[in-house]
């Protein structure tokens, strides 16, 4: 259940190293309408949390930056795992599979993506379904995805249905519904509460990282959070600042065994993976989220990405990404004592236990051309290597106490482990 005093601020609020800082002013000046924007809230009300200038900036239902732009692929401003390589996808997809089969092959099966980008992770977990449909024989199977942006939601119904979906007026639950390529229902929503109930896997790979978090800094006089305000020397400019007095947020999100110095705590986080554990509690099912993140011990990772490359977080807001590793301790306090947690792994010993290196041999063993196989094998690498995504990247997941009998004696770092024989299936 979600506390009475998290609801209260709800409803109130509506790769870099650690450093210790109070204050860090931007270099330069940005026009975008959310800049104004906030410089006038700013200037109206007082300094806003991090949460709140993180909501605006990537959130706005006018510009927003995940409402109004095309931030994935080479010309975007970052590359997921999936567009990297269908072995991601597909790996995941034996996942589901796998964790559907444990779970006493339900004759219902409702796969659900969180923010699913391009819906290239989703496509190639489909794939995977066509393959295995003498494992799942005539199994109720749908596909849901939780999506607020507008753009995206039309890149996801190309690729996933070819652009044969409808739209729905005003705020119907779904706003867009269709069939995919591979001939299953799919619906679009914006809140994972419209979600029909019923067995489900969820996937939700860096979705939470982009959630709005709030930052928090230990001082002599306790703690005190970490504020977004106007540069007093520079008016169109803004700067990070520490409250002077504690916060409604300050008084209710730090833990009483807190030890860092600096804290950023994602609420949203911990509300919806509530949600997850309490559907996977009373529906079945399970919960893989994928994402750069750590186990409630970094301290400063908030930062911006735009073309690439870091950006700073207060400048031009809703013209770049904005992140923060994900606290996946802070996470599995959040799930209760209703479900199973394991992890988080890595993403090297999750693909690695999986089938990874057995899958790539059946791909360049029915490859021939040399370019092609290249980039097979650059693919793996970027994925698996420690020095690229193999380490940065984290697997962490939320099952149904029924499983727990399955994983005695396991360590929480284990990671789940795949089907006999499904990496070597011929998934082209």
């Amino acid at each position: 259940m979600i506390s009475s005093s998290m609801r209260t601020l709800l409803w109130l609020k509506r790769l870099m190293p650690e450093v210790r800082w109070t204050m860090w002013q931007n270099r330069s000046c940005s026009n975008s309408s959310i800049h104004k924007h906030l410089i006038s809230k700013i200037t109206a009300t007082g300094p806003i949390s991090v949460a709140e200038y993180m909501r605006e900036a990537l959130t706005n239902p006018v510009a927003g930056y995940y409402v109004k732009n095309d931030m994935l692929g080479a010309g975007g401003d970052f590359i997921t795992s999936p567009e990297i390589s269908q072995i991601f996808g597909e790996l995941l997809g034996v996942w589901c599979v796998s964790e559907w089969m444990a779970a006493g092959k339900s004759n219902m099966f409702q796969l659900v993506e969180l923010g699913p980008g391009r819906g290239s992770l989703a496509s190639d977990i489909l794939r995977v379904f066509s393959q295995l449909k003498t494992v799942l024989g005539e199994t109720d199977i749908s596909v849901h995805l939780v999506e607020v942006s507008p753009k995206l939601s039309q890149f996801q119904a190309e690729c996933l249905t070819g652009g044969n979906t409808q739209s729905s007026d005003g705020d119907q639950p779904v706003y867009r519904s269709g069939t995919t390529r591979t001939g299953l229902p799919i619906y679009w929503y914006r809140r994972i509460e419209d979600i029909p109930r019923g067995f489900s896997v969820f996937l939700a790979h860096e979705f939470f990282d982009a959630l709005p978090i709030h930052k928090f800094q230990k001082t002599e006089k306790g703690w005190r959070e970490v504020m977004v305000d106007i540069d007093p020397e520079s008016p169109e400019k803004l700067r990070f600042v520490v409250s002077h007095s504690p916060t409604l947020a300050s008084s209710v999100l730090i833990q009483k065994d807190e030890n860092r110095k600096h804290v950023e705590v994602c609420p949203e986080g911990g509300v919806i993976v509530q949600k997850l554990a309490n559907r996977i509690a009373e529906d079945g099912g399970a919960a893989l989220i994928v994402d750069y993140g750590h186990d409630g011990t970094k301290t400063d990772t908030f930062r911006g990405f735009k073309g690439h490359q870091l950006h700073n977080v207060l400048e031009a807001p809703g013209m770049a990404d904005m992140t923060a590793d994900v606290d996946f301790s802070y996470l599995r306090k959040m799930t209760g004592n209703e479900v199973t947690c394991l992890g988080p792994i890595t993403q090297r010993s999750f693909l690695k236990n999986m089938g990874i290196d057995s899958r790539l041999q059946v791909l360049l063993r029915n490859c021939h051309d040399p370019s092609t196989r290249a980039q097979l094998i650059h693919s793996y690498d970027m994925l698996i290597n420690p020095e690229k995504m193999g380490h940065r990247f984290q697997f962490f997941s939320v099952l149904n106490r029924g499983r727990l009998s399955q994983y005695k004696g396991m360590q929480k770092n284990t990671a789940p482990l795949p089907v006999a024989g499904f990496a070597e299936l011929d998934i082209q």
